[in-house]
């Protein structure tokens, strides 16, 4: 891909400190102020950030500006290209301006940061290629398509992050109502007050700021389907205004007296406990009734271990994309042990977040584990794999987290692994510094080094000295 940033996609900066991940959106053109200070139009919250550290000039080209930071900006030595596998050295900026591309990194201090172009959006459940390799997850897409050639409810349970969103559209796609509107709504993240605007709209008058009648989701969505995520989290009033729309098939504006008719699928999901919330009062049992049609539980990720290695890839081919990469970033067979050993609580979006923290920290295109995140490569010891099953064979490189009351020496790099240990060792001294909030004596004391050793490899990987 040889785009510049004057491309029609928009960009946006992802910075990384340790497991932490923050993404901006940047704008088309001018300046972006990056620091620690209250003033700056990107705020990074990290002691080795100064308070105004650099600018991000946009447009093209992209250059980075360092304003005399005391830990440093570290750019790439050379315009060589960011798809090799080797690493590269760093050169450290002082008071200059030098022109970056998309997809390179930059770090201020102790934290990396990179522009990428903002994903295009995508339904990934529209598609053909949904990522089913699990036996439970074949029979569940072929329930779900039986249950859309119907009108019947659908009601979507499952944990945070496995993938509620892709059945439901899953279920929208493979109705008669395809070609209709597809309309999702969080009721997790609105007040109730705007959360019914947006569900029945208003007419003009009907509050203050309401300067115009508008329709709500459910007009809009009209001949199509309405997904209602996160439905536990409705507010009984608005619980007691969808119970009559579902029954009624009818929709009263907020401030309206003559109801509209209405043709809308309802697909709803929660990680709730919807009998335990009847139970307690705080669902409306009538309503549970009605939107539970049919009922499809999503079992989680570590209960689908098969899903894992062709998820990342898919995820590993998006970053890739979106950071300008000639050629899709590759997983090492270490990385990738690491990856199918993880419990994964957070599901499928935490593996998606943790392939883009990856796919920014790596120096060549292969994801190595000294990329993966700490809570990814740290495995307790006699670990159970969620099938039951002990886990895979440790991997060649050590985790980058040593178990509490140890300390781990920092090995050698051999010649047949020099890259991939001295990246290794390069982010496990980074992660200490960060553990001990800069403190050099605590991090060296962690790593089981003494401290004059922790100055060599601070120069010898080109990481800038914390200030005390």
């Amino acid at each position: 891909m040889d785009r510049d940033a004057s491309s029609d996609a928009a960009l946006e900066l992802v910075v990384v400190a340790g497991d932490a991940v923050m993404v901006a959106a940047l704008p088309a053109s001018g300046s972006v102020t990056l620091g620690r200070g209250e003033g700056c139009e990107v705020r990074i919250d990290n002691r080795s950030v100064s308070r105004r550290h650099a600018i991000l000039h946009l447009g093209s080209p992209l250059r980075i500006q360092d304003l005399g930071s005391a830990n440093g900006t570290f750019v790439r030595d050379g315009r060589s290209p960011i798809d090799t596998a080797s690493t590269h050295p760093l050169r450290k900026l002082s008071k200059e301006i030098v022109e970056i591309t998309v997809g390179e990194r930059v770090n201020l201090g102790a934290i990396s940061l990179v522009v990428r172009r903002t994903a295009a959006p995508s339904d990934a459940a529209s598609s053909d290629d949904i990522v089913v390799r699990d036996p439970v997850m074949q029979a569940l897409y072929e329930q779900v398509g039986r249950a859309a050639r119907t009108a019947i409810s659908v009601l979507i349970l499952g944990e945070t992050g496995a993938g509620k969103e892709v059945v439901a559209r899953a279920v929208h796609d493979r109705s008669p109502r395809a070609r209709g509107p597809f309309l999702e709504l969080h009721c997790a993240a609105l007040p109730p007050s705007l959360l019914e605007s947006e569900l029945f709209g208003h007419e003009k008058n009907a509050f203050t700021g309401a300067n115009q009648a508008r329709p709500g989701l459910l007009e809009a969505a009209d001949q199509g389907t309405v997904f209602l995520d996160e439905i536990g989290e409705l507010p009984q009033p608005v619980q007691v205004k969808l119970l009559r729309v579902l029954e009624d098939r009818k929709v009263l504006r907020i401030g309206g007296r003559t109801p509209r008719k209405l043709d809308v699928r309802f697909v709803a999901a929660t990680n709730r406990d919807l009998d335990a919330e009847v139970a307690a009062g705080n669902f409306r049992q009538d309503l549970y009734f009605r939107l539970n049609g049919v009922s499809f539980v999503i079992p989680p990720l570590r209960e689908r271990a098969a899903e894992i290695a062709p998820l990342a890839e898919r995820f590993l081919a998006a970053a890739s994309e979106t950071l300008d990469r000639t050629e899709p970033l590759r997983l090492s067979p270490d990385a990738l042990t690491y990856l199918m050993r993880h419990s994964w609580p957070g599901n499928v979006r935490e593996l998606r977040n943790v392939i883009e923290r990856a796919a920014v920290l790596a120096s060549g295109d292969v994801i190595v584990p000294a990329d993966l995140p700490s809570h990814v490569t740290r495995v307790p010891g006699g670990s159970i794999r969620a099938d039951g099953s002990s886990p895979p064979s440790p991997p060649t490189s050590p985790p980058t987290s040593s178990p509490p009351g140890k300390t781990t020496k920092l090995p050698a790099n051999s010649d047949a692994d020099a890259e991939s240990s001295a990246a290794s060792e390069r982010q496990r001294i980074i992660d200490a510094l960060e553990r001990c909030a800069g403190n050099q004596t605590r991090a060296a004391k962690l790593l089981g080094i003494s401290l004059r050793t922790l100055v060599n490899r601070l120069a010898e990987h080109d990481i800038p000295r914390p200030r005390k």
